[in-house]
């Protein structure tokens, strides 16, 4: 019986092969955006769990309460060992830090460099426990001792490949920095991709107090550390939060224990929290759509299986009258679905292939370090497994039960004799998928118009401050000496202007705010400043206005002259800029003079506003030098700037960005979720075509006796065309008037996490609707002009 079926169903399928492969192609698309959707979220939701002892190892952060409250992903360097030493029910406790942008140099063997390296993210200071709690796994050397002694090194297996060219290059030495020369004590295998501690070196802890000073490791207000806790069998999160407490109260001092407050997350959120890149939220609204997209796909199969509906009358009513019961219609009718869904599943699979180079690529451009490795294999997962397998069942559930029902429903004599009508509710139900559709889709291009509307209102900002024609040349530590010889040479370049040694450009993700003191010598105030060192350069090169006092003057050496920002002033409740001047701040221990204040610039992103700003006179923290040209940054430009520096400082490694791309790293997520957004908009119009195709075809086999008595009587073709105008008008206008507000909700609260944003018009939600009218038209009138002229007679004859 089932090989009766099977071949019956197949036999069917082949002799309505036309609508039938865009039944596929409809259902494979849907699929295949649903389970790139789905891969990348389980991917997202692997991060950080291959880690032995997950349920019992914690995360420390801290959030500083002061004016607002501001998370942060890290502790005091002091505060993991005090817990390992101190509690008990503490199995380990380890820290460690991310190392942002320093060089390393593989010594030649004759007293010179081979080659150089600039590590960006992938290096960190840690300990020994590091090892043990994480699970590392070591190829060569022993972990206990590996990271015991200052300036040792453990590297991985391709690091060792890339900086030695061999696989096992313990006892060699590298140069950190220009400032120590570090010995390869250990090689470990490679970090997996999905993991935030994706660190390919990781120097000794115990070579810190080298680099800055011996006090360094003891700073308890300092937040320069993440800070990992491994519990024993049996202890709790509470001893861990009463423990921190503890030691909040025993060290820091009472004026500032206020301030910081110590929080535990579970290793887990390690890549969803704080400075984790795949929040909850986000990974929730992905499924969403995700499921949004399969279900449009199955709403479509829907109407382009009841559009056909009719063409299967007559055989449903020859297949009652010789005794088949309804039970045995929809498992045929369902049968031949479920067929359909394999032939969508196996092109679906073909598309996610297709489409995972992409997903993996758009990752991998959000941060270099990441090398996702999504591939189409990680469906057989037990944890993809777990969820792929249902959905697929559901599919074949959802696209197929409910024209299986309605067909296995008609009435034989009805069928047999030609008179079925359309049936109320069956158009009904047809009329709610179909403006459901419409809902989908335009709620889509609401959320494409605003977000292209935001990202271009962002690119138009007003900075502040000149950044065109300017290029950052980041500045080796500890090199000041060098700096005057680099500038004077840059400057020699024609046309190259002004030269401005600062620690960050105006606008620099680097905002860690500081307090400061004001009307009072030791009490702060009630909020803080985010400080920038810059040289008497500094505001000529970027074109920022005085509105009160003078520059920086460029014989000063003492590093005590400060220039604040106008929104600074007004914070301090000082009403004219100039009775600032002269007047004194204590700010990093120091107290220090004002000496102008400057009119107000963005100092971060645009989701901030505007803060106070302090510019302090103090080169020894200037990290990068920013040169004016006399046009934009090019591959020239760059190459006579690296030709100066390799002069001047043939030991350093280069490294140069023109400033406008450091401002276009404020827009990177918006970039990404427009494109995102742009795709998942244009596989929901596609679905929406299809669909209206499906209703259209519906709307021309049901109601073809009354088009061809309306011919008969003389309709024109504009009146033809305006019947099925009017239905599809109406379905669309319906969708957009739940669309239009929930789109409005949706895309205002969005909106809200940016100072600079744009105001929503009418005109974007008018515009949607035009879109989509025109989208619609497009669709629907090729086939709606077809029957339309055609001969009446057509649709008059009856067998």
């Amino acid at each position: 019986m089932l090989a009766h079926y099977l071949s019956f169903a197949w036999r069917r399928l082949w002799r309505e092969k036309q609508v039938n492969l865009i039944r596929i192609a409809n259902l494979s698309v849907g699929l295949a955006s649903g389970l790139v959707i789905f891969l990348v979220v389980n991917y997202m939701l692997t991060f950080d769990r291959y880690h032995p002892h997950t349920d019992r190892t914690y995360w420390v952060v801290t959030d500083v309460k002061r004016e607002s409250v501001m998370p942060t992903d890290a502790a005091p360097r002091p505060l993991a060992d005090v817990l390992r030493s101190s509690y008990p029910f503490i199995e380990s406790a380890v820290r460690l830090e991310t190392i942002f942008g320093r060089m390393i140099s593989i010594p030649d063997g004759k007293g010179g460099w081979a080659r150089k390296f600039n590590e960006a993210r992938n290096m960190c200071f840690t300990e020994p426990e590091y090892f043990s709690l994480f699970g590392v796994e070591w190829l060569s050397g022993d972990p206990k001792t590996a990271l015991l002694e200052p300036n040792t090194i453990v590297i991985s297996e391709r690091y060792a490949q890339k900086y030695f060219n061999t696989a096992l290059p313990i006892g060699r030495t590298l140069r950190f920095d220009n400032r120590v020369d570090l010995t390869v004590t250990g090689i470990i295998k490679d970090p997996p991709p999905n993991t935030q501690l994706r660190y390919d070196g990781l120097i000794s802890y115990a070579t810190i107090p080298g680099l800055e000073s011996q006090a360094a490791l003891q700073d308890w207000l300092g937040l320069q550390s993440m800070c990992f806790v491994l519990l024993r069998d049996g202890a709790s999160e509470i001893q861990l939060t009463r423990a921190l407490q503890a030691v909040k109260k025993q060290f820091l001092p009472a004026a500032e224990a206020a301030h910081f407050d110590y929080q535990i997350l579970p290793i887990e959120e390690l890549n969803h929290q704080r400075s984790g890149m795949a929040p909850r939220p986000v990974l929730y609204a992905l499924i969403a759509v995700g499921l949004l997209l399969v279900g449009a796909s199955c709403i479509n199969y829907i109407n382009l299986a009841t559009a056909q509906a009719l063409q299967r009358a007559h055989e449903v009513g020859v297949r009652k009258a010789i005794g088949s019961n309804r039970f045995q219609l929809i498992k045929q009718f369902m049968l031949e679905t479920a067929m359909l869904t394999f032939f969508s599943v196996c092109l679906a699979l073909v598309l996610t292939q297709l489409a995972l180079p992409w997903a993996n690529q758009t990752l991998n451009d959000q941060d270099e370090t990441l090398r996702p490795g999504i591939s189409i294999l990680d469906l057989l997962q037990p944890e993809a497994l777990r969820w792929f397998l249902p959905l697929i069942l559901l599919v074949t559930l959802m696209a197929g039960l409910y024209p299986a029902w309605a067909l296995s429903g008609f009435n034989p004599t009805k069928a047999l004799a030609g008179r079925l009508s359309r049936g109320a509710r069956g158009l009904s139900i047809r009329r709610t998928l179909i403006t459901g559709q419409f809902l989908l889709t335009q709620l889509f291009l609401i959320v494409v118009l605003v977000i292209t509307s935001q990202l271009r209102h962002m690119r138009e900002v007003d900075w502040g401050f000149l950044h065109e024609g300017k290029l950052a040349v980041w500045l080796p530590q500890e090199r000041n000496a060098e700096y005057a010889r680099l500038r004077d040479g840059w400057q020699r370049i024609p046309g190259v202007g002004p030269v401005a040694l600062a620690s960050d450009p105006p606008a620099s993700r680097f905002n860690r705010p500081v307090p400061f003191s004001y009307h009072t010598a030791t009490e702060p105030e009630t909020f803080e400043t985010i400080i920038r060192a810059a040289d008497e350069n500094y505001l000529p090169v970027f074109g920022i206005q005085l509105v009160a006092g003078r520059n920086f003057d460029a014989t000063d050496t003492t590093g005590r002259q400060v220039i604040v920002n106008q929104q600074l002033c007004s914070r301090l409740g000082v009403s004219s800029p100039a009775q600032m001047i002269g007047k004194r701040m204590r700010i990093k221990d120091a107290d220090r003079t004002i000496v102008g204040v400057v009119k107000d610039f963005r100092s971060g992103d645009l989701h901030q506003p505007v803060v106070p700003v302090t510019l302090i006179h103090e080169l020894q923290h200037a990290t990068m030098a920013v040169l004016t040209l006399a046009g934009p940054p090019s591959a020239s430009w760059d190459k006579q700037a690296r030709a100066v520096w390799e002069q001047v400082l043939p030991d350093e490694l280069y490294k140069s960005a023109p400033v406008d791309s450091l401002l276009e790293s404020f827009t990177d997520m918006e970039r990404l979720l427009a494109g995102f957004v742009q795709v998942f908009a244009c596989i929901a119009i596609a679905m929406n075509c299809l669909g209206l195709y499906g209703l259209v075809t519906f709307m021309t086999e049901t109601r073809a006796k009354e088009i061809g008595i309306r011919r008969i009587l003389g309709a024109r073709t504009g009146q033809m065309l305006w019947i099925f105008g009017r239905e599809f008008s109406r379905l669309m206008v319906l969708g957009f008037i739940i669309a239009a507000p929930l789109g409005w909700w949706i895309t205002a609260g969005w909106l809200q996490q940016y100072s600079y944003r744009i105001h929503l018009d009418a005109w974007l939600m008018l515009a949607t609707l035009a879109l989509m009218a025109a989208i619609t038209t497009l669709t629907v009138l090729g086939h709606a002009m077809k029957a339309a002229v055609s001969n009446p007679v057509n649709y008059l004859r009856s067998q």
